[in-house]
């Protein structure tokens, strides 16, 4: 299908698109399609937009990157559908690993995966030969590698996850979280909760990143002063706002 261009959900449409393409190609469950669909209602009523506790999370997630001796992004079929590039370049800039780890895994499957993040300019992807499990996780989600999740001290797992952000978490790794909903499990368990679309939540850590580099005294600080029960909590009342706002703007 050809989006026209001057569609005002130009940009949903052709994400949904490339998502249904990403589906036929076998890198995207179809069960995907249901997760970007709600996490995209999230994203309406957050302006389609990075809301100030968001960029407060994506500063902290920069430095608890940054402070990392061993840190992994995480990647599963819809994030790597949505932003391989993005995904590959915060690994470069923060100095990260990247592991494929999939709830329906076959061995087809995480080969498409790692292939397609390597033809997009990843090096050195994890997960095609497992050798440790995540405890707690009795689904193919725990397989992974000891040299990545299983050893990291730091991860960041884009889109929804809750279960293994909360067996993770249990391992007592920080877990940095990208999920619109603010209010599921894998937000309620992350370290560091972010709530906005993936790819501007990309591109902010990398620019915190950016920025951060070779401040160890800022870093530490920022991490110190960090509140995720708060960012989550400003979160709510932002969307909250939003909504009300909204109303009185239709009366």
């Amino acid at each position: 299908m050809t989006v026209p261009k001057d569609h005002p959900r130009y940009r949903s449409l052709v994400t949904r698109e490339r998502l249904a393409d990403m589906v036929a190609r076998g890198i995207v469950n179809p069960t995907g399609l249901i997760s970007h669909g709600r996490g995209e209602a999230f994203d309406y009523l957050m302006g389609e937009k990075s809301i100030v506790p968001a960029l407060k999370a994506e500063k902290a997630a920069a430095a608890f990157l940054l402070s990392a001796s061993n840190p992994v992004v995480c990647v599963n079929g819809n994030a790597a559908a949505l932003g391989a590039k993005e995904l590959i370049a915060l690994a470069e800039e923060v100095d990260a690993k990247i592991e494929v780890n999939i709830f329906h895994r076959t061995e087809d499957r995480m080969e498409l995966i790692i292939g397609y993040m390597e033809s997009e300019g990843a090096e050195g992807v994890l997960g095609r030969r497992p050798d440790a499990r995540i405890p707690g996780l009795t689904s193919d989600r725990a397989l992974c590698t000891k040299e990545g999740i299983f050893d990291c001290d730091v991860i960041l797992v884009p889109i929804e996850d809750g279960d293994r952000a909360e067996a993770l978490a249990a391992m007592g790794k920080t877990v940095i979280s990208i999920d619109l909903n603010p209010l599921s499990r894998t937000s309620k368990k992350a370290t560091v909760s972010i709530s906005d679309e993936m790819n501007r939540a990309l591109e902010n850590i990398k620019g915190f990143a950016k920025e951060l580099k070779g401040k160890k005294s800022q870093t530490a600080e920022i991490i110190r002063d960090y509140d995720n029960g708060a960012v989550r909590r400003e979160t709510v009342l932002s969307i909250c706002g939003a909504l009300m706002e909204e109303f009185k703007e239709g009366e």
